[in-house]
């Protein structure tokens, strides 16, 4: 039997971190029909092309609901749309004005991904869990809860821009999903909140080494697909994104803990350029 003498203070914290939550996010990958787009009348093409263009580039347009077309590199599709919105009946509207596009016909969906944008705060939660019951405070009651919403409305009202961001505009995108290992010797979600603290610092460390390079853009998923969390890294030079991955293998939280879904990488279009895509071409940037 667990001896509970000699558990420490910080193994009586709650478990789970607290998160801020902001724009539910969609990904969608499909493969082009060329087959049936190349079979079509040129003056056929232009008609869809003209409708499709004109509707994305309303899409992409908007601050509020940004979308963003990606030409996908590799055999998991060709093309990525990536939709940021305010809520999930919003982020379902966008699935649908795609859906709905005189395009949609030549597109066959290989994959997509629901999340939302999401920032951990190991440190701020292991600062006020133990602030909390050094006041003899228990966890759930009215007083713990209050004080828990009065910590996360100052951290809302700090980190807004991040939680609702504008889709970053530079020409790479890498996207893939991951999990934390939940196995027999090794459970992320088994060791105390203190040790996952530490471990996600020492991770965030390498994360900032590359800061002005790559835009990192964390998204929830548990509860809303199969992963746990989505990573969307934006940069001007694709060769960063190996170089952080890569360096991130090595800390603690990835190399015990980490699981890696398909990685998806590619190149950022404005619906201007649907043509050259549609063309065989690769799209220009402006």
């Amino acid at each position: 039997m667990e001896n509970k003498k000699n558990k420490s203070p910080a193994d009586a914290l709650p478990a789970a971190p607290l998160t801020l939550d902001g724009s539910f996010v969609l990904h969608q990958m499909f493969r082009l029909r060329w087959s049936a787009w190349r079979a079509l009348a040129a003056s056929d093409q232009k008609h869809i092309l003209d409708h499709t263009g004109a509707r994305f580039a309303a899409m992409e347009q908007s601050k509020e609901e940004p979308s963003a077309l990606f030409s996908l590199l590799g055999h998991k599709g060709d093309l990525m749309i990536v939709h940021f919105r305010r809520s999930l009946d919003e982020l379902n509207q966008a699935e649908l004005r795609v859906a709905h596009s005189r395009l949609s016909e030549f597109l066959e969906p290989t994959t997509s991904y629901v999340s939302v944008v999401e920032l951990g705060l190991y440190e701020a939660s292991v600062k006020l869990y133990g602030e909390l019951t050094a006041k003899g405070l228990q966890p759930g009651t009215g007083e713990w809860n209050r004080e828990v919403e009065a910590e996360l409305a100052k951290q809302r009202q700090a980190a807004a821009p991040r939680l609702w961001p504008e889709i970053p505009l530079r020409r790479y995108l890498c996207f893939y999903p991951m999990n934390k290992y939940r196995g027999e010797t090794k459970n992320w979600y088994s060791e105390p909140i203190a040790e996952r603290q530490r471990m996600m610092r020492e991770h965030g460390v390498i994360g900032r080494h590359y800061a002005g390079r790559v835009t990192q853009i964390i998204s929830g998923s548990i509860g809303f697909d199969d992963w746990e969390w989505g990573v969307d890294l934006f940069a001007d030079e694709p060769l960063v994104f190996k170089k952080l991955v890569y360096e991130m293998r090595f800390d603690e939280a990835s190399a015990v803990y980490g699981l890696f879904g398909a990685f998806f990488v590619g190149l950022r279009f404005p619906a201007a350029q649907l043509t050259a895509l549609l063309d065989g071409k690769t799209p220009s940037f402006t």
